[in-house]
């Protein structure tokens, strides 16, 4: 029997995982991934009666949800139809005879959701929050971080493998004959590896304040001489930008010259030929599905791809996902449980601001600006008031096929995404469902947003003790608020822009505390590899953050337990998974493992220690003097 003193983590969730299953279908199971089953269910279930004409909704969206949801399950027709649908793609890609000709392409290729190497998006401009700019990314490679193409990294060489004989089992079934292939994979290949070496990797990309590169247009376009970006924009944005904002700046400017060029053309071609071929793979016969899936399966692990019923569900679901969502919550989240979410959110507010106000480690200046950042934090609670204005344009047309009205669906929201740009930004719009079982901090837009989903045990339930709701939904709820203060969040200001509202004195001082956070976490073990500690500095400021705001809250109620509090949180990070998906995750994710999320995190606090009689030598000690509280 494992004690608490030694490993809190495995004491509260071992039993737990010894009968726990991970679905074969899945990477893991656990707090967040049951809860997620558990929905998974419901709408399979619910959209199942839909698809048999069984209580249908009366909402026109979810009607032409259900009509697409009919055609992505109807695999007798797309067994029928097989891969017809995008050999004119393949063909049109096989026909370019130059990069000028392609290039001449590239704004309608984008705008019909073609392959067309356009790494460009709109975002909130990070100097001004308020409205959407231009951002210039880079391509995107195949393994799932630069790392993995390091000459020592045989996880890479073999994930590239896996990846290969993928490929080399579908083609055929497009009409490629066994010499295209080769061609065609040695070039894409090769085309990748080049790329690896100018693109960030994913801990240079956690850092939100060093990917802010400003170019006016004028000097941007001369990084890319033979990409015709004046006339590619003009097309797609109706005028040309006068600024774009370079994250990838190694990329722009010491490869995209050689990048887009035409002595770079057969690399290129080979490139989109490969993605005209693969592009709508999900949407074919259910062979060509689960083929496709082969390589992000050896990533996670996974030993099976999901059903027909599940898949034809997902893919369905995509384009309607806001509207499914405003479904769920209006079945499954009560205008009480709202109103008491919406409580308990303004409770720790309230707390962060007191403990704001008592951080002696500011200097009053840098406090009084964390705190007008605080009181404007905007709360979204449980579902979106709105669907973003295209949901009423996603009509199915029931004579075309499958794949013509999946084209059609991204169309529009190709054309919605590039309207934004030059816009003011919409803050009602949410970046999740309500049925999805997660929540987040927006930096650029102050605002901490909680879906419905998220909201039920073990995070959220009137059947547990306040300290047992604390050290759950509000451990998360404190979280995200503390994400305004973490290493990225603490770089911009209430409105949202890029800003530094601190003193010298006072961010040597924070960061003096989150170095010592990065040092509590780096190199801890994770099914055989490393936790890189700078990758998940920012979530792990927010967790320590969040438990030390929960654990206040918790304490100004009658019925305190300290016990439950902290074996609460414990609970909410369970979590059993594939070796596979957490030695990716450990290279990727800025989240560190929810064991270490655990048993680091909580050995930072004295009532933690005095209630579990933790004592020097027990595994879960840490020394006084090495306990780091932040915020």
């Amino acid at each position: 029997m494992t004690r608490y003193q030694d490993d809190f983590y495995k004491a509260v969730n071992g039993k737990w995982a010894e009968t726990a299953v991970i679905p074969d279908d899945k990477p893991r199971t656990g707090g967040f991934s049951d809860l997620a089953d558990e929905i998974e269910e419901l709408m399979l279930t619910t959209t199942d009666g839909w698809l048999a004409g069984e209580k249908l909704p009366s909402d026109s969206i979810l009607q032409n949800f259900v009509k697409f949801h009919k055609m992505t399950a109807n695999y007798d027709k797309r067994e029928k139809v097989g891969v017809t649908p995008v050999l004119p793609l393949i063909e049109e890609y096989k026909n370019l005879g130059s990069f000028a000709e392609f290039a001449s392409r590239m704004a309608d290729y984008e705008m019909a959701g073609k392959p067309n190497l356009l790494p460009f998006g709109v975002s909130p401009d990070f100097m001004n929050a308020q409205l959407n700019v231009l951002w210039a990314e880079a391509p995107g490679i195949i393994l799932p971080d630069t790392t993995y193409y390091a000459e020592d990294n045989e996880k890479g060489k073999e994930l590239l493998a896996v990846w290969r004989s993928m490929q080399e089992e579908l083609l055929p079934k497009f009409g490629f004959s066994d010499e295209e292939i080769k061609d065609l994979l040695d070039k894409v290949i090769e085309l990748d590896a080049k790329v690896a070496k100018y693109v960030l990797s994913r801990e240079e990309s956690s850092e939100y304040v060093k990917l802010y590169h400003p170019y006016e247009w004028v000097d941007f376009v001369k990084l890319a001489p033979e990409l015709p970006l004046n006339d590619i924009f003009k097309a797609i944005l109706g005028e040309l930008p006068d600024k774009v904002i370079v994250p990838e700046e190694r990329f722009w400017v010491d490869f995209a010259a050689e990048y887009y060029s035409e002595g770079n053309w057969e690399l290129l071609k080979a490139d989109l030929v490969l993605s005209a071929a693969i592009s709508w793979n999900a949407y074919l016969t259910d062979e060509i599905r689960i083929l496709s899936g082969a390589y992000n399966r050896a990533l996670s692990g996974t030993p099976q791809a999901r059903d027909k019923r599940k898949a034809a569900y997902y893919l369905a679901e995509g384009p309607y996902s806001q509207a499914l969502g405003l479904w769920y919550a209006g079945q499954k989240f009560s205008p009480e449980a709202k109103a008491d979410v919406e409580h308990k959110v303004a409770t720790m507010i309230d707390v962060y601001k007191s403990r704001l106000e008592t951080a002696d480690w500011l200097a009053p200046a840098t406090r009084e600006k964390a705190i007008t950042k605080l009181n404007v934090i905007t709360p979204h609670i449980g579902y979106p008031e709105k669907l973003p204005e295209t949901y009423g344009k996603k009509i199915i047309d029931e004579n075309l096929s499958l794949v013509e009205n999946a084209q059609n669906l991204a169309k529009i929201s190709i054309a919605y995404a590039w309207s934004k740009w030059n816009k003011p930004v919409d803050r009602s719009e949410w970046h999740m469902p309500a049925h999805m079982v997660n929540a987040y901090y927006d930096p650029q837009q102050n605002q901490i947003v909680f879906p419905a989903a998220i909201l039920q045990a073990p995070f959220y339930s009137l059947e547990q003790s306040s300290s047992a709701n604390y050290g759950g939904i509000g451990a998360v709820i404190a979280h995200e608020i503390s994400h305004a203060f973490d290493t990225n969040g603490a770089s911009f200001d209430e409105n949202g822009s890029l800003k530094n509202w601190w003193t010298e004195e006072d961010y040597a001082a924070f960061k003096e505390r989150t170095d010592k956070v990065v040092a509590q976490f780096d190199g801890l073990d994770s099914y055989g590899v490393k936790v890189n500690g700078k990758l998940t500095v920012s979530e792990n400021v927010a967790d320590l953050g969040g438990v030390a705001c929960a654990l206040e809250a918790a304490k100004k109620e009658a019925d305190f337990s300290v016990r439950d509090f902290f074996i609460n949180f414990a609970t909410i990070w369970r979590m059993k998974a594939r070796d596979e998906f957490m030695q990716m995750m450990a290279s990727i994710d800025v989240h560190a493992p929810a064991e270490w999320r655990t048993n680091v995190t909580i050995t930072n606090f004295d009532e933690f220690h005095q209630e579990f009689g933790v004592k020097e030598g027990d595994g879960m000690w840490r020394a006084p003097e090495n306990r780091v509280i932040i915020w």
